[in-house]
């Protein structure tokens, strides 16, 4: 080909090494040193696992255990079981409170029967609960939690576990199941709070002009491989932890969202949550869901901010009224009252028991109102 273009193109002229200077390097030869490679390939692994005992030792001291991560990975396995065969189940949604709050083996040992736990934390339930709307296998009851900061402000910090469950692939299936059985089970310091960079983005760096940090929410509970998860123990006997997780609340207390930072923008964003809730409950209710509500208790500060912000005839009332829905709102009940919610928005693991025992009949009562109509 080339000698064909040589004859073709006058003036052609081929390239050869000297003509282009600094093209073709030589390859450099480097030559290996002789040590022994094997020893220092097993003093490198005796190193990693001495750091990787230490690290794990120094959260254990600090009151950690092992217990299975709240992942992407195990909700989708939560919600593959509607569509396995489990569509006549009952479903829990919501936030963090139904998550801590609502203990699945309490539940079971009162009706017989344990929830799918598809509550997330951070998170607004309108996007599963319009994801279960559209899914034509659930046909079972739902438990929808109310957190009004969450709730009616829209927020989904984990809203996209959603696509994640109808795009997970077969690495992402398998790397969960690795996860679950032979790391989360045994090691206390593989919880994300407790990963090296979380640590070291969490420590008291110097604050610089103009910035404003949050303080990033720390861990706060303990989960079963269902998602059954109950308010870890140090949040509430350790009272430097317990004032810490306070703070994290109260920092938002006075931080709206920019989409909420007038009386103008909240009424929309309001109205356009509970819009959004009545379209789902609609559909649902057509195919034979029965939809149940609940407030869960909260306390102290983030208690007085929720109804500040949130007040009940504006939020709650008006989520009944315009789903024709029935709502158990811990305000109503006497036997809600007293419990134990150690940093203001999740009750303590004994009481959440208590809570559960007494709640799972109420809402049984509901549901058979509901079919009974």
């Amino acid at each position: 080909m080339a000698n064909l273009t040589e004859a073709l193109v006058p003036g052609f002229k081929r390239l050869t090494a000297a003509d282009r200077p600094g093209m073709a390097q030589p390859v450099p030869e480097r030559d290996i040193p002789s040590l022994p490679w094997p020893t220092i390939l097993w003093a490198a692994v005796a190193l990693a696992a001495a750091l990787l005992a230490a690290w794990e030792w120094q959260w254990r001291a600090y009151g950690v255990a092992p217990s299975y991560r709240n992942s992407d990975g195990a909700w989708a396995e939560q919600r593959r079981r509607i569509n396995s065969g489990e569509g006549y189940a009952l479903v829990l949604v919501g936030s963090s409170r139904v998550l801590f709050d609502v203990q699945l083996p309490e539940w079971e040992k009162v009706t017989g029967v344990r929830p799918i736990q598809l509550a997330l934390e951070g998170t607004s339930p309108a996007p599963i609960l319009e994801d279960l709307a559209k899914d034509p296998d659930f046909k079972g009851r739902l438990v929808v939690g109310i957190t009004p900061s969450l709730f009616f402000s829209g927020a989904a910090i984990r809203g996209d576990v959603v696509q994640y469950y109808h795009h997970q692939g077969p690495s992402q299936r398998s790397g969960h199941w690795l996860s679950k059985h032979f790391l989360e089970p045994y090691l206390a310091f593989y919880d994300p709070d407790f990963a090296l960079a979380t640590v070291i983005n969490r420590q008291a760096w110097p604050p610089r002009p103009g910035v404003r940090s949050f303080i990033r929410v720390r861990k706060l509970s303990v989960s079963e491989a269902d998602r059954s998860t109950q308010l870890w123990q140090k949040v509430e006997t350790d009272l430097t932890y317990q004032r810490m997780a306070q703070n994290i609340w109260a920092q938002r207390f006075n931080a709206p969202p920019p989409s909420m930072n007038t009386p103008e923008k909240a009424n929309a964003v309001i109205e356009a949550q509970i819009a959004r809730t009545a379209a789902a409950v609609k559909t649902l209710r057509a195919r034979g869901v029965r939809v149940l509500f609940l407030r869960a208790p909260s306390s102290g500060e983030f208690y007085a901010n929720e109804n500040r912000n949130f007040p009940r005839e504006k939020t709650w009332d008006e989520l009944l009224h315009r789903t024709a829905s029935k709502g158990i709102h811990f305000e109503d009940y006497p036997e809600f009252q007293g419990l134990n919610l150690p940093e203001w928005s999740h009750l303590s693991a004994h009481d959440a028991r208590k809570f559960t025992r007494m709640l799972a009949p109420m809402a049984e009562q509901a549901f058979r109102e509901m079919e009974q109509q």
